[in-house]
């Protein structure tokens, strides 16, 4: 079945519910539990199924169809919605290529009661979201908002990125936690990035001017190779990235980073990142990427009363960590940027300046966007060949 086009926030073709067939899937670990609405059937079905099975979840879909059949209703379409989560998105894949129109819902968007202690159950969360996914086929604005389904390269292209952002986080708290054993025996001064720092440890003595214990020394240098192992493998991802970015410098996405790049103070991370976070993605506007990301205001306001919470954050906290980075990096080397004057500007006139380099990272991002969309390079950006 030919995908209708995407839009988040409503269904652009119309629901004729006496010939569809519509299905949730509330997903768990351990088994699935399926809900439907079938046409000409009165009651709601209900089916657990005891093991998470696409192939029985098919079958379970077709015998629904042809209940509808006998019903006398004449099935023409078949949608399955389901909450985003763990299982991410292979399921929608794997139905849409078997000819079955499915949804990811966003879990954020779906209504819920507003008790202090809310019944939860999964045959109550089946019914929070056949509503919420009825609804949104009805094309009513805003009932509720889908995820848009990548494809698996998509996926895929993010991995090295995110990965090598776990490891980095593996090799701070390795390094943390070195330099608190050292402080502990009163060493101080012993940095364990160093390229000889596994030779330094066997000589370093306590504030007594003692040898470390034994045990000490010898946990020292776990760590020591365990970081050692870890910064190999973030090279091993580099030289990876570098060397595809060299043999296919306009294949996929690799054309997008080598623009990135040249952005003075944009390295390849960030550009890698917001390639594949970011870029990859289709959006109707300028407010809709900022969205994305959570750099968007969360104003709370009723009668008289205007009061402004902050930032959203609703988006991909990730992206959002690197741009407020960038912004900061971006005060630096693109200091006649039109960008970075709007904020020593508004700085100078008093404004906070952690306030405003959230408000420099989101007008970034939106640069940056047209500038890998339509070539518009910002005002007074530096660009490197």
């Amino acid at each position: 079945m030919p995908q209708p086009k995407f839009n988040p926030s409503r269904s652009l073709v119309a629901l004729d519910q006496h010939k569809t067939v519509i299905a949730v899937v509330e997903l768990s670990l351990a088994s699935w539990l399926v809900g439907g609405i079938v046409p000409g059937i009165e009651r709601d079905p209900l089916k657990k199924l005891s093991a998470p099975d696409p192939e029985a979840l098919l079958r379970l879909l077709y015998r629904w169809r042809d209940e509808a059949v006998r019903a006398g209703q004449a099935v023409t379409r078949i949608v399955v919605g389901y909450e985003a989560g763990r299982d991410g998105f292979w399921l929608a894949r794997w139905l849409r290529a078997h000819g079955i129109e499915a949804h990811v819902m966003h879990p954020t968007s779906i209504a819920v009661s507003r008790e202090h202690r809310r019944a939860k159950t999964d045959r109550l969360d089946i019914g929070l979201l056949k509503r919420a996914l009825l609804g949104w086929l009805r094309g009513e604005e805003q009932h509720c908002s889908m995820v848009a389904i990548p494809t698996a390269e998509e996926e895929d292209a993010k991995r090295p990125h995110r990965e090598r952002e776990q490891l980095v986080g593996k090799c701070t708290g390795i390094t943390n936690r070195i330099k608190a054993i050292c402080i502990r025996h009163g060493i101080r001064g012993f940095n364990p990035k160093l390229r000889r720092a596994a030779e330094r440890v066997s000589v370093l003595h306590t504030a007594e001017g003692k040898p470390l214990p034994p045990n000490t020394l010898a946990e020292l240098g776990r760590e020591l190779e365990h970081l050692r192992f870890i910064k190999e493998q973030i090279k091993q991802i580099e030289k990876t990235r570098l060397a595809q970015l060299e043999q296919a410098p306009r294949e996929g996405l690799n054309t997008t980073i080598r623009d990135l790049s040249r952005v003075r103070g944009l390295g390849i991370e960030t550009a890698d990142m917001l390639a594949s976070e970011v870029f990859i993605r289709e959006y109707r506007h300028q407010r809709a990427i900022g969205r994305y990301v959570g750099l968007t205001g969360a104003p709370d306001e009723s009668g008289t009363r205007r009061h402004e919470k902050g930032l959203a954050k609703a988006g991909n906290a990730r992206v959002r960590r690197a741009l407020i980075q960038l912004a900061w990096r971006f005060r630096k080397h693109q200091t006649d940027c039109g960008l970075v004057q709007w904020y020593e500007a508004r700085v100078a006139a008093g404004k906070k300046p952690k306030t405003m380099i959230v408000a420099l990272a989101r007008r970034l991002l939106i640069a940056l966007w047209r500038f890998v969309t339509l070539g518009e390079v910002p005002e007074g950006v530096i660009l490197v060949n």
